[in-house]
């Protein structure tokens, strides 16, 4: 308990109370634990997303990422076949229509999808976030028009559009949720309004859950 290098806030269910009654008990410096959650960055449903062939396997993920990267016709989608919901110990996944949505109440961001999936699509995001984007292409924007309704295009409209300067494109879109909380409403959610695919969304957990439920399983 006494390791330097073990953090005091390994704890993911205690959140801060659990961590400053440990960093007491071990003498550690308590730092500030952020509340995560974790968000499945794809949209393939809402995209219809085709698949490019008929997998024939032993039914994980990892297993059918192994042949050409899966059978979803986007090499960056959720392969569907539920690894995250198995992976998770606090049964915070559920996997409806072959795509997983994640209870809020029930996620306490430990990260174990986040290490599981082989996509690598899921990231743990701030509670406290004002916006997300539910997609992690790395394809060109013509490519993704080609095969998904909703994908991002690579046009950088949000990122232009920050003023807080908070988003920026490389492979994927990428947030820096502690500016743009810290630059607050005023900028009106530019990034969402500019959005031409409406990829960029409002970050509300239990409204997003509850809508993607609802669109997988129509």
């Amino acid at each position: 308990m006494n390791i330097p290098e073990v953090k005091p806030s390994l704890c993911f269910p205690g959140k801060s109370e659990v961590a400053k009654e440990v960093a007491e008990i071990t003498g550690k410096k308590m730092s500030a634990v952020e509340d995560v959650i974790a968000g499945v960055r794809c949209s393939r449903r809402e995209g219809n997303v085709a698949k490019k062939y008929a997998y024939i396997g032993y039914r994980t993920c990892a297993g059918a990422n192994l042949a050409f990267g899966g059978p979803q016709e986007c090499q960056h989608a959720c392969v569907g076949f539920g690894d995250c919901a198995t992976a998770c110990p606090f049964g915070a996944i559920e996997m409806v229509d072959e795509f997983p949505v994640v209870d809020p109440v029930a996620c306490v961001g430990c990260g174990t999808c986040v290490r599981t999936c082989p996509k690598k699509i899921i990231g743990l995001l701030p509670r406290a976030a004002r916006v997300w984007v539910a997609c992690s292409t790395k394809d060109s924007g013509k490519r993704v028009k080609e095969i998904c309704q909703a994908g991002c295009i690579s046009c950088k409209m949000c990122v232009k559009a920050c003023p807080a300067k908070a988003v920026n494109l490389e492979e994927i879109v990428a947030i820096d949720h502690s500016a743009c909380v810290a630059y607050g409403p005023g900028c009106g959610e530019a990034c969402v309004e500019k959005c031409p695919r409406k990829i960029f969304r409002h970050y509300r957990p239990g409204e997003e859950a509850a809508q993607r439920a609802e669109a997988v399983s129509a």
